[in-house]
């Protein structure tokens, strides 16, 4: 799934994303730290997995989108 990286706070490596239809979803450092990133910018396209159903969506990894 892609997402659109909204915020990000390098101390804790969480933020959040914007998925496509304008809902943010929130990932924490495990998120971050599995897809292999040291920075992200908001703005910057994002590939995502995620678990779970609408309303308990989880983010399990966040990585850059590659084309």
């Amino acid at each position: 799934m892609q997402a659109t990286a909204y915020t990000y706070d390098s101390d804790t490596r969480s933020g959040q994303v914007l998925l496509d239809d304008g809902t943010p979803v929130p990932f924490d450092a495990a998120a971050f730290d599995r897809g292999g990133l040291r920075l992200l910018r908001p703005g910057q396209r994002v590939r995502i997995e995620t678990e779970g159903a609408e309303g308990t969506l989880r983010i399990t990894l966040v990585t850059l989108q590659t084309l």
